[in-house]
């Protein structure tokens, strides 16, 4: 996906890095990093599978539909410990809380005062709205996340480390329905490094990261 996209927005400098033009790699600057203090290294979650985390908590989270052309796969995003895994559904919330508010074009999406606070909920609403609403601009096609990391620092915060595969995934104009497809390259894969925080009802709430572009960490 040649469009720089991250869950944790609040590291977006003026220039908007993070959007490029399309999905899939290629075009536009080849290699470009992200970052947010605070997210070190983690513990590695399971073997990857399909399952999807599920946070262990009551708090009522926000219901996210895609449409029907955006898919997103979430391997191996489960550990089997209960605190762990309600951290991982909260950062994956995330993650598909900023997907979402770009496909409805919607910068000010509930599920983003969700899943984030403070300046990276500011910057990923100001984000979404600069990025894609104004300029016409959806997603389309299917993001694989995979190979988290997950690290509980204690009761009330952590990060997450996990790379993305946007191989599959494109930029299109939302009103002509015209995807700007690219060729895949190892600028499809980013690498992501998240800090969370819980609130007080419960929500690992995102707060800060980083996202590297092309890391060999996560390309094939």
């Amino acid at each position: 996906m040649n469009r720089r996209h991250m869950s944790i927005a609040v590291v977006i400098t003026a220039t908007t890095s993070l959007l490029l033009t399309a999905c899939g790699g290629g075009g536009g600057d080849s290699k470009d990093n992200d970052k947010i203090a605070g997210a070190g290294a983690a513990e590695a979650a399971a073997t990857p599978t399909l399952a999807t985390a599920s946070p262990s908590n009551s708090a009522d989270r926000p219901k996210i539909t895609f449409p029907a052309d955006v898919k997103e796969v979430f391997e191996g995003w489960s550990t089997g410990d209960a605190v762990k895994d309600a951290l991982l559904a909260d950062v994956q919330g995330a993650q598909q809380a900023s997907d979402y508010a770009i496909a409805e074009g919607n910068a000010d999406e509930a599920a983003l005062s969700y899943y984030y606070r403070g300046d990276a909920l500011a910057t990923t609403s100001k984000w979404v709205q600069s990025s894609f609403v104004d300029k016409g601009i959806t997603i389309t096609g299917t993001i694989r996340y995979f190979d988290p990391r997950v690290s509980v620092t204690d009761d009330t915060s952590g990060s997450v480390r996990y790379c993305s595969d946007e191989s599959e995934a494109f930029s299109k104009v939302r009103k002509t329905g015209k995807v700007n497809k690219t060729p895949v390259n190892d600028d499809s894969y980013v690498l992501y490094n998240v800090k969370v925080e819980k609130s007080d009802q419960g929500v690992w709430q995102t707060t800060d990261g980083l996202s590297d572009r092309g890391n060999e960490v996560c390309t094939p």
